[in-house]
């Protein structure tokens, strides 16, 4: 039974309609148990807005529901659509109350989190028979331990995303380092323009926003056994210190503390900004409508002393809520949502890398090859149990910084206090 639940609309693609339709014909022969019969049960799986458009998500989803149960006739799945908003405390709450998913997607420091608190189970059952198959770092990303938390469904990668006529206009090349983006935020400041759109906002993920500068900048999170932080460091003062000496020059946006994640109304699409440092194949589809395709291009990702970005593999977790007379019916369900075919489909779809060597990459355009560029200076984020509670602490006071109440040493400092206690805390 397929669940719906309201979530941000977004521009619709006829690549999504086609892969859904293409997905009903993948199919794989039904799964068996350990002991050789056929896998049967109810699985609830949480998906996330993978696909932006909620038409073709819906579609997209319930098509699949379809296709994996004639394929498992003895499994009943249900997929039930969620938003990114409150992700954590949803999830969190559910773990808590034992009452919620069977499978749920979540990203590698969520996997961290979560198992730290005993709400998830190793799924290496479910990629045991195509492990070969995985690329290493998407599987690496999700073991602890050496065992796997998250069967890798699909990989995300950003880059930086151009308006190019603004830069042609102004006679300004692309910038493609920090000092690029200094030298050319008071030229186009003149014009009313920021060089950089940013998204303060907590709704933002830092690893979407401060943390690729921190990494471009050398710094860390945290330190190397993840028992303290480390953006505290020169490296992390020095890349919350660009983005306050931006704004001074009018490079950011005037609402950049507080601006959120959609391109859809957004400075980026409103011409009002000159780039995004982290984009997705997705939100470039809306920069180009919004500004036109022959207008926008994508990039390296930035050069402070290295050149960083952030991208992670999606990764389906089975969580403890997961009954064990359901438990090979959820292992099925993992393992036929992440083979080749059914990754071909959903790639196609929203636009993401696949986690498998068998399974078809982007293509030869100039997209596709700055997307493939950029995954080779990707960083997965630092997978830690406290890693969500410490973006909680160190947005605030990022904000703080940008909007002028505080240094951007001091910020740093206060987020690491904080975030210490929240460290000894957890280890407690």
């Amino acid at each position: 039974m397929f669940i719906r639940k309201m979530h941000r609309t977004a521009l619709a693609t006829a690549a999504v309609v086609t892969a859904a339709i293409a997905l009903t014909a993948c199919g794989s022969a039904g799964s068996t148990t350990s002991d050789g019969g056929q896998a049967s049960g109810k699985v609830t799986l949480w998906m996330y807005p993978v696909i932006k458009d909620e038409t073709a998500s819906k579609k997209f989803w319930q098509d699949t529901e379809a296709s994996f149960e004639k394929a498992n006739p003895g499994i009943d799945l249900t997929i039930e659509l969620q938003t990114f908003d409150k992700r954590d405390a949803q999830i969190s709450a559910a773990l808590a109350a034992g009452s919620g998913p069977d499978v749920v997607l979540i990203t590698p420091d969520q996997a961290a989190t979560y198992r730290n608190v005993r709400g998830l189970l190793p799924v290496d059952k479910a990629v045991e028979k195509d492990k070969d198959s995985f690329y290493p770092g998407t599987l690496e990303a999700a073991t602890f331990d050496k065992e796997v938390f998250g069967v890798p469904l699909f990989q995300n990668i950003n880059t930086t995303a151009y308006n190019t006529k603004i830069f042609a206009d102004a006679g300004i090349p692309l910038p493609k380092t920090w000092d690029d983006l200094r030298s050319a935020a008071p030229v186009l400041a003149k014009k009313g323009i920021a060089v950089m759109d940013y998204a303060g906002s907590p709704e933002q993920t830092l690893n979407l926003s401060f943390y690729p500068l921190l990494w471009q900048a050398g710094g860390t999170v945290f330190t190397d056994d993840a028992k303290d932080v480390a953006f505290d460091s020169e490296a992390g003062v020095s890349a919350l210190q660009l983005l306050v000496d931006l704004k001074k020059l009018g490079g950011l946006p005037a609402d950049a503390a507080t601006d959120g994640p959609k391109v859809e109304g957004a400075p980026i699409a409103a011409g009002k900004a000159a780039m995004r440092a982290t984009t997705s194949l997705p939100e470039l589809k809306q920069m180009r409508a919004a500004l036109g395709a022959e207008n926008v291009a994508l990039g390296a990702p930035l050069q402070g002393k290295v050149q960083a970005t952030y991208g992670n593999p999606g990764l389906l977790a089975l969580t403890s809520i997961n009954k064990k007379e359901n438990r090979d019916a959820a292992y099925t369900v993992m393992s036929y949502l992440s083979s080749a075919e059914s990754q071909k489909a959903l790639n196609a779809a929203a636009g993401n890398l696949p986690t498998r060597t068998d399974a078809a990459a982007l293509g030869t355009d100039a997209d596709s090859l700055a997307m493939a560029e950029a995954l080779k200076s990707a960083n997965p984020g630092e997978p830690s149990p406290a890693a969500r509670q410490v973006m909680g602490a160190l947005a605030p006071n990022i904000q703080a910084a940008l909007r002028g109440d505080v240094t951007a040493k001091e910020a740093l400092d206060r987020a690491a206090k904080e975030a210490r206690g929240i460290l000894q805390r957890s280890a407690s």
